[in-house]
C-alpha cells in the first residue's frame, strides 16, 4: 500500500513541478526562434533606424538564452536557505511565484526568472524526494524526476509546434504557458505532507514526522525508518549540530575534510551533467540538426525526436537504477556518449565531403548522444547529494552542486554558438573529453550507493579515501548501525 501513495505523491509532484519548469523551458525556447530573432530585430530597427547584423543578433539571442541558466544559479544560491528556513513543501510552494511573475514579462526577465524557478526545484525537489522515499525506492523515485523532465522536454517541442503554439502571432502564449502548471501545484501541493526527516531532525517535532511518514507510508510508520532517522539525528546532537541550529554552510563543507571526496564528486558529477553537451542539443537543436544536413522544415519534427528519445531512455533507466546501480549507469552512460560524439564528428567530417547518407548518421548520433544521457547521467546526477550526505549538509551540497551546474549550463550556452563557428565539423570533440574525463574520475571515485544506508555509504567513502591515502580508516569489522553513525 505504501508503495503506492509514495508513487502517488511523486506522480503529482513531477506533473507540476521540475518536468514542466527545467524540461519545458529547455524546449519551448528553441520553437519561436526565429520569430523572436525578427521580433527583436523589428524592436530595435524601429527604436534605432538600424538594424542588426547577424553576429550582433547571435550574441544578443545568446544572452535570451543564458538568461534561464543565470536565473537557475541564482535559484539554486536561494534553494538552501529556503529549504533550511521554509521546509521542502513551503520551499516549493513559494518558488511557483517566481513563475507566475515571469508570464506576464517578456523575453530577458521572464527568462531569468525561469531559470530562478527552476533553480529553486531542481534542489529542493530530489531532496524532498530523497528525504521522503523509502531506502529501497529511493533510487527510482528519486530518478522519476528525470522521467518528467524529459516528458517536458518532449512535451514543450510537440507544443512548441507550428500548427500548435508554435506559429508567430502565438509565440508569446508558448512562453506564457507555464502559469498551467504553477496554478495547479499552488493548488495541490499544500495536501502533501512535509519531509519525516525535515519535521525530526531539523524541527525536533517528532509527533508531525511520524504523522508525515504514516501518510506517505499507508498509515503505518516503520519501526526501522523511524529509527535510523532517529539515530542519524542523535548523531548530529552529539556533533553540535541539533535540530534547532543552523544546518552546515557550503563554506563549513568545503573545509570538512571528512566530506572532501564526497563533495567532489557531485562537484564532478554535476558540472559534467551539464558541460557534456546534451543541453546544447535543446538550446541549439536548430544549429545541430542545420549542421547535419536536415532540411530546414523537418527541423521541428527531428526536434521531437530528440526529446521522445530522452523521455523513453529515462523511462527504462528507471527501471534500471535499482537493479544496476547508480555507478554503472553514470560510467556507462557518459562512455556511450564519448563513442557516439567521436563517431558523429566523423559523420560530420565525412558529409563535408560529399558522402552519401552522412547526414542521417549525424541525425542517428544525435538521437545516440541523447539515449545514453538519458540512461544514466540525466537521473542519477540529481540524486547523489541526497544519498551521500546528512541531513545537516545535504542543503549546502545542493547548493553548491546546483551552483556548479548552472554556471556549466550558462558557459556552455554562451559559448556553443561560437564552437560550432569556430570548430565546424569537430564542434562535439571538447564535448567527447569531457564524458571520457567524467565516466573515469566517477569510476575511481564513486562507490555503489544501490540500496544502502547513509552509514554504509559513508564507510565506502571511508575505504576509498584510505586506499587513496587521504586518511586512515581504523574500524573494527563487525559495526552496527548506530556505531556506523558516531562522528568520524
Amino acid at each position: 500500500m505504501h508503495l503506492f501513495i509514495t508513487f502517488l505523491y511523486d506522480l503529482s509532484l513531477n506533473l507540476t513541478d521540475r518536468y514542466y519548469y527545467y524540461g519545458y523551458n529547455l524546449s519551448i525556447i528553441n520553437a519561436p526562434t526565429s520569430y523572436i530573432q525578427k521580433f527583436i530585430n523589428e524592436t530595435y530597427m524601429e527604436r534605432w533606424d538600424t538594424g542588426l547584423d547577424t553576429s550582433q543578433l547571435t550574441l544578443l539571442w545568446t544572452c535570451i538564452v543564458s538568461a534561464f541558466s543565470l536565473g537557475g544559479l541564482f535559484g539554486a544560491l536561494l534553494a538552501g536557505p529556503m529549504a533550511v528556513k521554509l521546509g521542502r513543501k513551503k520551499s516549493l510552494l513559494l518558488n511557483n511565484i517566481f513563475m507566475l511573475v515571469a508570464t506576464v514579462l517578456m523575453i530577458i526577465l521572464a527568462r531569468f526568472l525561469v531559470g530562478v524557478n527552476s533553480g529553486v526545484s531542481m534542489n529542493v525537489q530530489p531532496m524532498y524526494f530523497g528525504e521522503s522515499a523509502p531506502v529501497h525506492l529511493r533510487g527510482a523515485v528519486a530518478f522519476s524526476s528525470a522521467v518528467f523532465t524529459a516528458f517536458g522536454i518532449f512535451l514543450g517541442q510537440v507544443v512548441g509546434l507550428t500548427e500548435i503554439l508554435g506559429a508567430q502571432n502565438l509565440w508569446p502564449y508558448l512562453l506564457a504557458s507555464n502559469a498551467i502548471p504553477a496554478l495547479i501545484q499552488v493548488l495541490t501541493l499544500p495536501w502533501f505532507p512535509e519531509s519525516p526527516r525535515y519535521l525530526l531532525i531539523d524541527k525536533g517535532d517528532r509527533e508531525s514526522c511520524e504523522c508525515a511518514l504514516a501518510r506517505l507510508r499507508g498509515g503505518e510508520v516503520p519501526p526501522s525508518e523511524m529509527e535510523e532517522m532517529l539515530q542519524e539525528k542523535e548523531r548530529l546532537t552529539s556533533a553540535a549540530i541539533n535540530s534547532h541550529s543552523t544546518a552546515k554552510t557550503p563554506w563549513a563543507l568545503f573545509k570538512d575534510k571528512d566530506l572532501r571526496t564526497q563533495l567532489r564528486t557531485v562537484i564532478a558529477a554535476s558540472s559534467a551533467m551539464m558541460l557534456c553537451g546534451n543541453d546544447s542539443i535543446y538550446f541549439y537543436a536548430y544549429y545541430i540538426f542545420l549542421e547535419a544536413g536536415i532540411p530546414l522544415q523537418k527541423i521541428q519534427y527531428v526536434t521531437i525526436g530528440t526529446g521522445a528519445s530522452e523521455f523513453l531512455s529515462s523511462i527504462l533507466s528507471n527501471f534500471l537504477i535499482e537493479r544496476v546501480g547508480r555507478r554503472y549507469l553514470l560510467i556507462g552512460g557518459y562512455s556511450l556518449m564519448s563513442f557516439w560524439s567521436f563517431v558523429f564528428t566523423i559523420a560530420l567530417v565525412l558529409q563535408s565531403q560529399g558522402v552519401a547518407g552522412m547526414p542521417y548518421l549525424s541525425m542517428a548520433c544525435v538521437f545516440a548522444y541523447i539515449l545514453s544521457f538519458g540512461l544514466g547521467p540525466a537521473g542519477v546526477t540529481g540524486i547523489l547529494p541526497a544519498e551521500i550526505f546528512d541531513q545537516a549538509a545535504r542543503p549546502a551540497a545542493y547548493m553548491i552542486a546546483g551552483s556548479f551546474l548552472w554556471i556549466c549550463l550558462l558557459l556552455v550556452g554562451m559559448l556553443f554558438p561560437f564552437i560550432v563557428k569556430t570548430l565546424g565539423n569537430y564542434c562535439f570533440l571538447p564535448f567527447m573529453v569531457v564524458c571520457v574525463v567524467s565516466a573515469l574520475f566517477l569510476g575511481f571515485t564513486l562507490p555503489e550507493t544501490k540500496g544502502k544506508t547513509l552509514a554504509e555509504i559513508t564507510l565506502e567513502f571511508d575505504k576509498k579515501n584510505s586506499s587513496g591515502g587521504n586518511r586512515p580508516v581504523d574500524r573494527p569489522r563487525e559495526l552496527t548501525l548506530a556505531t556506523l553513525l558516531l562522528p568520524l
